[in-house]
């Protein structure tokens, strides 16, 4: 009988190389910290090396193991370039975790064509391109994990962010298809959809925003926005071996907001 716990054969990440895009701050950071304790070893990506050597610094304070990977996303190029240099280091990728992504808040009909094309490449051509140059790698691992930062745009519709939602929409088609085309080589590849957490970038263009504030409190059940410690329960599921047999699906971690208003207090 084997001395592993049921928390150990269904949870540990140990021997396991991931790959965590925009693993710098907020959510990416918070996963990153968390597959090190759990046992993998983590390629930090970000794009500012002090960023990513702060959160290299919580790796090493869990006991975790990391390399720094520093990379713009935004073109097939750098995707493939920086899975190759993640692959590398690691010595394998057996869990992709594309967290980089970014928003620029205006009415639809303000959007200018710089705006449209940035979000487009970082939030969804990106994602894209790095799925493909990581499959041979997730292929050979024999039991590859996907996991794909959506957003509430990828369920429902908000307004004066057209772009991103569209984007965070696209990423959960691409998170099914690729859970179809990729079954039969035992990958699972799945979508984690964040309600409203706060992170640096949400403060800056949510959370400061009384307005705001005001309609997330009358329309989130539990009342508050989310810390990004609060998505790690569905990060990790996502990454283990517990998740063996669920691929294709959208998660929202939400506090509520889905499940639709109220007018109870």
């Amino acid at each position: 009988m084997s001395d592993e716990t049921i928390l150990e054969r269904l949870y540990s990440l140990k021997g396991k190389r991931a790959l965590i895009t925009g693993a710098s701050s907020g959510i990416g950071r918070a996963i990153a910290v968390c597959y090190a304790e759990a046992g993998a070893t983590v390629g930090v990506h970000g794009t500012q090396e002090e960023k990513i050597f702060e959160t290299i610094r919580q790796i090493e304070k869990v006991g975790g193991e990391a390399v720094p990977l520093v990379a713009s996303l935004g073109t097939k190029e750098v995707s493939e370039e920086l899975v190759a240099e993640a692959a590398e280091k690691l010595g394998g990728i057996d869990i992709l975790v594309n967290n980089a992504g970014t928003n620029r808040r205006k009415p639809m009909i303000e959007v200018p064509e710089e705006d449209y094309k940035m979000l487009m490449a970082v939030n969804l051509e990106s994602v894209f391109w790095l799925c493909q140059a990581a499959y041979p790698h997730l292929r050979e691992s024999g039991n590859g994990k996907v996991v794909n930062t959506g957003s509430m745009t990828t369920l429902t519709g908000i307004g004066e962010i057209s772009v991103y939602g569209m984007t965070k929409a696209a990423i959960g088609q691409l998170t099914q298809t690729l859970a179809l085309e990729w079954a039969k080589d035992n990958i699972q590849v799945n979508c984690i959809a964040p309600g409203f957490i706060r992170t640096p970038l949400t403060e800056a263009g949510l959370f400061s925003d009384p307005k705001k504030v005001k309609f997330l409190d009358q329309r989130i059940p539990m009342k508050r926005g989310g810390k990004p410690e609060e998505l790690l329960g569905v990060a990790l599921l996502l990454a283990a071996p517990a998740s063996s047999y669920t691929t294709g699906q959208i998660f929202a971690v939400d506090g509520g907001f889905l499940a639709g208003g109220s007018w109870l207090d």
